[in-house]
């Protein structure tokens, strides 16, 4: 699922009402997307998440309560505004204590829409503080991983290799009830695959020399039992299909276990693969991907939010400067272009990269294009700026 930052979600199956919201939204700079009955706008939500919707209550195959409720299984908690008429306040009024962020009614004034789509907009965006980034793609994730932070629903992060899943992973255990408790991290890749279950899930008894009752199979390991915790998770791929993991998850049973122990730990997911085509093709279990994709979460690239480049450039710089100990304040000006124009294929993981062997190979305080990575300085003639 993609995330239309910014986007309002139109639903409303009368052609004129419809257009005009639409376009009056144009107008006012807000993107807009127009779906013309609840169905349509299910299936629009399963590949794009936007901020906000406007839906009407009365609609030609669901009503307004019915589409809330499913949209909020897919989307998680996507504020909605809703549209009644006089006759249907009493709905609205039950669907705003169940999560709706208001209702508006019947004839309504364009400019009091819009006004209030900007509130609600300008409050979503101000509960972000710039920690996961200052493009409106990762202020808004910030946001939503805020709001789902106080639940304890299992998180899919979505994206390509490199573009800070884990980092988002981790600010989402930051900031939940469980911050204090431990964050661990597993790369089920990096496990033998006769030892991943035994690994997350403990064992008992039968791996020689371990006594009976081990849980996890290391004192420290991510199956810990009678723990709050938060499980970082990264699965190999192609999965292993013929493993019980996808049921273990569910039921954190210890390998060669007779009693349960009692567990409480949030699963946090992540993959860099079509999961929906997979499961299609028959590559990924299918009961997995119904465990672990409750809430997924798309990390854009960092080609699709160049306003982020420049602060993760400050951010590392001073991080490696720290590091070496070397007197290195910042970038010039050509460099930081430079580094706007490149595509950055790798995402953050490539700029961390570049940064570090800027500031260990820089001679002077500031960093030019000169000393930074050839891609990086594509365009950019050698030399120009402090090297």
């Amino acid at each position: 699922m993609s995330g239309d930052v910014g986007t309002v979600a139109i639903v409303e199956d009368d052609p004129i009402i419809g257009a005009s919201l639409a376009q009056r939204f144009a107008i006012e700079g807000i993107a807009t997307q127009w779906w013309r009955s609840g169905e349509e706008a299910l299936a629009g939500f399963a590949r794009h998440r936007p901020q906000l919707v406007v839906c009407d209550i009365r609609l030609p195959d669901l009503d307004g309560e019915a589409l809330f409720g499913r949209s909020t299984r897919l989307l998680g908690p996507v504020p909605f505004l809703f549209i009644t008429a006089f006759g249907d306040v009493e709905q609205a009024v039950r669907l705003v204590r169940a999560g709706a962020v208001g209702y508006i009614t019947k004839p309504f004034a364009a400019d009091e829409l819009v006004a209030k789509l900007r509130d609600l907009m300008a409050a979503e965006t101000a509960r972000s503080d710039g920690s996961l980034g200052v493009s409106p793609a990762m202020r808004a994730i910030e946001v939503l991983l805020r709001r789902v932070a106080r639940i304890d629903s299992h998180v899919l992060f979505l994206g390509e290799s490199g573009v800070g899943k884990e980092v988002c992973a981790r600010f989402l255990h930051a900031v939940s009830p469980r911050a204090e408790a431990p964050f661990v991290a597993v790369n089920c890749a990096a496990i033998p695959a006769e030892l991943v279950e035994s690994e997350l899930f403990g064992h008992s008894g039968a791996r020689s020399p371990a006594p009976s009752d081990v849980t996890p199979a290391s004192p420290n390991g991510p199956g810990r039992a009678a723990c709050s915790s938060t499980r970082w998770g990264s699965f190999p791929w192609p999965p292993r299909r013929s493993s019980s993991v996808s049921s273990r998850i569910a039921a954190s049973i210890r390998w060669g276990g007779e009693r349960a122990l009692p567990f409480d730990a949030r699963l946090i997911c992540a993959t860099n693969r079509d999961l929906e085509e997979a499961v299609t093709a028959g590559r990924f279990r299918a009961d997995l991907d119904y465990r672990i994709n409750v809430l997924p979460v798309r990390v854009p690239p960092l080609g699709e939010r160049p306003e982020d480049i420049p602060l993760l450039l400050t951010r590392y710089l001073r991080e490696f400067a720290a590091r070496f100990e070397v007197p290195i304040t910042g970038f010039a000006p050509a460099a930081e272009e430079a580094a706007l124009e490149w595509s950055w294929p790798g995402n953050v993981r490539e700029l961390v990269n570049r940064v570090e062997r800027a500031v260990a190979l820089a001679e002077r305080p500031v960093i030019g294009p000169a000393t930074c990575s050839r891609s990086w300085s594509a365009g950019v003639a050698a030399g120009s700026g402090a090297s």
